[in-house]
């Protein structure tokens, strides 16, 4: 299996590096959403102390014609920070820092979608909308092969993989391992890991987390993903169906809930079941948002096979993992809880798909254009 080059590198070497010390400053990496709306870019600059606060952070900017974000002729683009984080790779003092990206008039790059979503989030700030979001991944080598997959060949059929123990059925775990620890180190609401239907497919949950900070954490959670398989020499694919044919693909289940949905009161299944028939109207509203083209990556995964509804038919269901939208079985027992929406891909946006969920279940909004807010 093809491994990058550099992972070659010996780290013993690196090390000696890393333990020296930095005196008073400390590094601070500034992350962002490329033009591609998938891609990450980072850069690190040296601040006179350690930030305590967002505040604390100056902008910054970068150039845009080479992130697919701008022309070269008015390229400089702005770092405004949003999120900190601790850095598991430098370690404290030192931060990680989730920049929105602002064009040469202040205005939102194209995908920049945290600021509209932050905006509907301030809106429903009563009702406290939770969610938690099952990405799922997979670990391929450099050449795009499934990591420990035959090279010239396929592993055996799906059935013992998920969940699967032992080297004949888990592959990779020391990568979801030091992401698990890399998580938690930086302070991301990381709550669970598992291996996958597939094998090399592995999944990890983040939440609960309420309003922007779900796509804070799941975007800073990828980052570190993509940082920890650099270090191996391996690469983390989010495509929805990184492998044709009798394969499970890759989605980011999304778990919602309110105040309401969630608490003893008057009928908490009643708000569930409205939001589900507000979403049932608004299907088609929701597949464009759900994948960052529009559906058409989702198109290769929800086939109505593999876990997963039909892209053109909404469905729901009690512990249906075909449904568009799942009911958890302990919803129907306590008579409280949550929703599972099922839909969106393993590279979604997450402001765009909470945004979404927010704007159909909160705000009531109907057919397939955006209501525009002041």
């Amino acid at each position: 299996m093809a491994t990058s080059t550099s992972s070659k590198l010996c780290k013993a070497v690196k090390q000696q590096y890393m333990d020296l010390p930095q005196g008073d400053k400390v590094q601070a990496m500034y992350i962002w959403i490329d033009g591609t709306g998938e891609g990450l870019r980072c850069k690190t600059r040296t601040l006179d102390s350690e930030p305590k606060t967002i505040e604390d952070l100056p902008e910054w900017n970068f150039d845009g014609s080479s992130t697919y974000q701008s022309e070269g002729s008015n390229s400089d683009m702005y770092l405004i920070p949003q999120a900190m984080f601790r850095d598991p790779f430098r370690r404290d003092p030192n931060k990680l820092v989730l920049c929105e990206v602002l064009k040469y008039n202040h205005k939102p790059a194209e995908t920049n979608l945290r600021q509209m979503c932050k905006k509907i989030m301030d809106m429903v700030l009563n009702q406290h909308p939770w969610f938690g979001m099952e990405q799922e991944y997979t670990v391929l080598g450099t050449d795009g092969h499934p990591f420990g997959w035959p090279s010239n060949g396929f592993p055996g059929p799906q059935g013992p993989y998920y969940c699967g123990v032992g080297a004949d059925k888990a592959y990779g775990r020391d990568v979801v391992e030091a992401h698990y620890r890399a998580c938690l180190y930086a302070g991301v609401k990381i709550c669970g890991t598992n291996a996958e239907v597939m094998p090399a497919q592995w999944e990890f949950q983040i939440g609960p987390c309420e309003g922007i900070e779900m796509g804070d954490h799941l975007w800073m959670a990828r980052f570190l993903l993509h940082r920890v398989c650099e270090d191996f020499g391996v690469v983390a694919s989010f495509d929805p169906k990184p492998i044709p044919g009798n394969w499970n693909g890759a989605g980011c289940h999304t778990n919602f809930s309110t105040k309401e949905m969630r608490e003893d009161g008057e009928s908490p299944t009643l708000y569930i079941e409205e939001s589900i028939e507000r979403l049932a109207k608004r299907h088609q509203y929701h597949i464009r948002a759900y994948d960052p083209k529009g559906g058409l990556d989702n198109a290769r995964r929800l086939t109505g096979h593999h876990e997963t509804s039909n892209i053109n038919e909404f469905s729901a269901g009690v512990a249906n993992r075909g449904a568009s939208i799942r009911i958890p079985r302990s919803v129907g027992q306590e008579m409280k809880g949550y929703f599972e929406d099922r839909r969106p891909s393993a590279n979604c946006d997450p402001y765009a798909v909470t945004e979404a969920l927010v704007r159909t279940c909160l705000l009531n909004e109907e057919g397939e254009e955006l209501v525009k807010y002041k």
